[in-house]
Order: C-alpha cells, then sequence, then structure tokens
C-alpha cells in the first residue's frame, strides 16, 4: 500500500488542501511529528486516528538519526498492508521533516511506496502574509536564521527559523538588506505578527521567518507602465502606455490593444 506525505499548509485548517484532506480521511492512521500538525490534522480526522512521534530537540546528528530510524520502524508496518499518512507543516518537500523520514525509509524500508500531497508552504505564505510579490524573473534563497544568525549573498532571501530578531536584523542591515519579520503566519495557535520593528519581535519563536531583499534587486514588469501612466510620467493611450506600444510595433508585433487605429 502507500505511506502519504502530506502538507498541512502554513497552520490554517482551512488551507489544506482537497486532495490532502482526502487522503487524510481515507488513511488508517496519520501520523503526526508536532502538536501543531496534530491540532491542524484533528480539524479532519478524529483524535483517534492520529499517531503521534517523539522527536528530540537537539543538533546531536546521532540523536537525530537513530529517532528517524524508530519513527520508519513504527511507520513501515502499517504503510505495508494500509494506507497511513505522515503529516507536516507547509509542504512536504519544502523545508519539512517529510525529507528525513523519506531518506530513512529509503534506506531501511524499501518495499515501502511512497507518495507527496504537496501544501501550501511558508515560502508562499509569507508572500501574501507580508504584501510580497515575487514577481516573474526573481530569484529567492531559503536560508536559516536560528541564533541571530543573518546569511548575506542573495539580492533576496526568506530566513526561516529566526529565534534572535534584533541580532539577525542587525546583521540583515549592515549588509545593506531591508527586513521584514512574520510569525505564526496563517496559523491558529498564537498570535499572528508582521513588522519591520525587531524590538516587536524580540521573544524566542521557532515558528518566525524574515524577508530580507536589497532595494536595488526589484525586477522591473511591463505592467508598471500604468503606474507611470497614473503619475504623468508616461502618456498613456487608452490605459496602456504608448513607449510599450511603439517597443512592440518598432519589434514588428501586433499590439493587442485599441484596434483600428
Amino acid at each position: 500500500m502507500t505511506l502519504y506525505g502530506v502538507g498541512l499548509g502554513p497552520g490554517d485548517a482551512g488551507l489544506v488542501t482537497v486532495r490532502g484532506r482526502e487522503v487524510l480521511q481515507e488513511a488508517e492512521v496519520v501520523y503526526s511529528p508536532g502538536r501543531l500538525s496534530r491540532s491542524v490534522a484533528t480539524e479532519h480526522v478524529p483524535g483517534e486516528r492520529i499517531g503521534d512521534l517523539d522527536f528530540p530537540m537537539t543538533r546531536d546528528e546521532e540523536e537525530l538519526r537513530e529517532a528517524w530510524r524508530e519513527a520508519a520502524a513504527a511507520i513501515a508496518p502499517s504503510a505495508r498492508d494500509g494506507t497511513v499518512a505522515f503529516v507536516t507543516l507547509g509542504d512536504p518537500n519544502v523545508y519539512s521533516t517529510f525529507g528525513h523520514l523519506r531518506r530513512t525509509l529509503e534506506a531501511f524500508h524499501p518495499d515501502v511506496d511512497l507518495e507527496v500531497v504537496p501544501g501550501v508552504s511558508a515560502l508562499t505564505a509569507f508572500a501574501t502574509a507580508l504584501g510580497v510579490e515575487v514577481a516573474a524573473g526573481s530569484s529567492i534563497a531559503l536560508r536559516e536564521g536560528a541564533r541571530g544568525a543573518a546569511p548575506t549573498g542573495p539580492d533576496r532571501m526568506v530566513l526561516f527559523k529566526v529565534t534572535d530578531a534584533p541580532a539577525t536584523h542587525e546583521g540583515l542591515t549592515e549588509a545593506g538588506y531591508e527586513v521584514t519579520f512574520g510569525r505564526r503566519l496563517f496559523m491558529e495557535q498564537g498570535e499572528t505578527l508582521v513588522t519591520d520593528d525587531p524590538a516587536e519581535i524580540d521573544e524566542r519563536d521557532y515558528y518566525t521567518l524574515a524577508y530580507a531583499e536589497r532595494p536595488e534587486a526589484r525586477v522591473e514588469q511591463a505592467t508598471d507602465a500604468f503606474v507611470e501612466a497614473t503619475s504623468g510620467e508616461t502618456v498613456a493611450d487608452g490605459g496602456v502606455a504608448t513607449e510599450e506600444r511603439a517597443v512592440a510595433e518598432g519589434c514588428g508585433d501586433e499590439w493587442p490593444g485599441v484596434t483600428g487605429r
């Protein structure tokens, strides 16, 4: 049979996908790696069908490997005989605990069939919550900001696990970034907070992220001309920038705007 890795989204039970909900309702057992993922899952399946797994909060790699071996050994028999699910906040393939389980099962229980059900990741949820547009032509990097880390390099970054916002903010702003923080975005547990003031978000919380962007990194878009037109910087033709039309016609293209001219 099959083990499904199901992305629950950023923490709001209403943001679980239709397919994700169907799998949760069909699964004989739904395994959860933590309290928050369990609280979202119980909005869709009875609590008695949820199997809790314990993972130590440690950076000791051998201790972590042992915990994943034990989790895989507990899940594999049920996955061989029926349909089970392992739930994770966000998307199973984006900065997720599911990757550790998948690799462990492939190593020790290769006969278990795996299938992933995507979810709304923190990477996309932050864009809505923070009002950030990741436009065509943009590039963005994922980094970790635990314990005050302030990695630099890419023009745009999303930092997960920001546990010392003031220290991270100081390092990033000194490197020329503009920084916005988001805490517990779209989560039903705890207070959602969006701010560019690190003093408002200085207490430690694992579910804090930061968006850092260099001011010069913005990618120009064709529809910027509409804003320019309303500000008087560009003469508009039926609401479409004349300059853009001239470029199109100069290249031998038909302008899909006003016809009959």
